[in-house]
């Protein structure tokens, strides 16, 4: 899929058709099947284990290099097992498997800038959730094609996907509700609709109070990344300081198993973020970190805010710490594309 889909990539499509629940809810005729050989259980731990891997590989270092490893698991393993004939519940945990590797891979593409990729990968891990009746896999797939979108400044796009995921999620618990409720939030602020942007931000924030005074779990969506909510909703608003109080507060609440990929990209947002409220010299502070740990990521997101230091610092050059840091900057970068 990925060498026939290469040209325009890049390109997100706002008229992007998404399959809606009923319509592929169960439809495991959207698998054939023939193989004389018959998929086990195995077969389907072999994929959510490979899976577990390929994220945690992907958290510590970035997705150029794990992202080609997913796309070729898919094709010359995935791919095969779903077309081979096998008990009904075998066929439908391989789908549901099938689909959280699906969603993987087009987070990863998404972090490598190759969104028509990604959108491809999304709807496919749509189609074989449905397939398996697997609910809450699909609303988290829905949420990320929203993640993508508000990213790209489609707030309107964004807004209608973080609300049919919401609408679809198969339980409505505290945390489900904050895991949702911040991403819509963010949606709506990037649309332009502030009272209901905050509106949903405050119904977040209760409902991870309430989420915290019990032991559900959600993935990784915790205080922390709900204050990185908080931050993109009060910039999207226009209270840049407001934000880099929600970011510091962010960094504040991360555990010791947070990602280093994502503290790179959200302390590059943070230093970006510090220039823009003219704070040059914490800006640099905020960067010289970023570049100590930039050789040991592989993230396009994280290379495309390295790549920007320079730019942003040039009006900057008569100050010895920011002229320090664009030369650290421009020789990292050296020699990328």
């Amino acid at each position: 899929m990925e060498r026939r889909e290469f040209v325009g990539a890049s390109i997100f499509s706002v008229a992007l058709n998404i399959p809606g629940w009923p319509d592929v809810m169960g439809r495991m005729e959207a698998v054939q099947t023939g193989s004389a050989r018959r998929v086990g259980i195995s077969d389907v731990e072999l994929v959510k284990r490979m899976t577990a891997q390929l994220s945690d590989t992907y958290d510590e270092f970035g997705g150029r290099h794990t992202r080609p490893l997913a796309a070729t698991f898919i094709a010359q393993t995935v791919a095969p097992l779903l077309l081979t004939d096998g008990a009904v519940e075998t066929r439908e945990a391989m789908m549901s498997a099938a689909a959280s590797l699906c969603f993987l891979t087009g987070w990863m593409a998404v972090d490598e800038g190759m969104h028509g990729i990604a959108q491809r990968y999304y709807v496919k891990g749509l189609e074989l959730a449905g397939g398996s009746g697997d609910r809450l896999t699909y609303c988290r797939v829905l949420r990320g094609v929203s993640v993508q979108a508000v990213d790209l400044g489609h707030g309107a796009m964004a807004v209608r996907l973080a609300d049919a995921a919401a609408a679809t999620a198969p339980e409505s618990g505290p945390r489900m509700r904050a895991f949702m409720g911040g991403q819509q939030a963010h949606s709506l602020a990037v649309a332009g609709d502030r009272s209901a942007a905050l509106r949903s931000l405050r119904e977040a924030e209760r409902a991870m109070d309430q989420a915290e005074s019990t032991s559900q779990n959600l993935g990784n969506y915790d205080p922390a990344v709900l204050a990185y909510h908080v931050s993109q909703v009060r910039y999207a608003l226009g209270d840049v300081a407001g934000s880099v109080d929600s970011l510091k507060l962010h960094f504040r609440l991360r555990t010791p198993t947070d990602t280093r990929r994502s503290a790179l990209r959200f302390s590059s947002i943070l230093a970006e973020r510090q220039l823009e409220l003219g704070h040059v010299e914490l800006a640099c502070n905020t960067w010289a970190h970023v570049l100590d740990e930039y050789p040991k990521i592989h993230s396009g997101r994280v290379d495309r805010h390295v790549a920007a230091i320079a730019q942003l610092l040039s009006p900057y050059r008569a100050n010895p710490t920011a002229r320090e840091v664009r030369e650290r900057a421009l020789q990292a970068t050296r020699g990328q594309v």
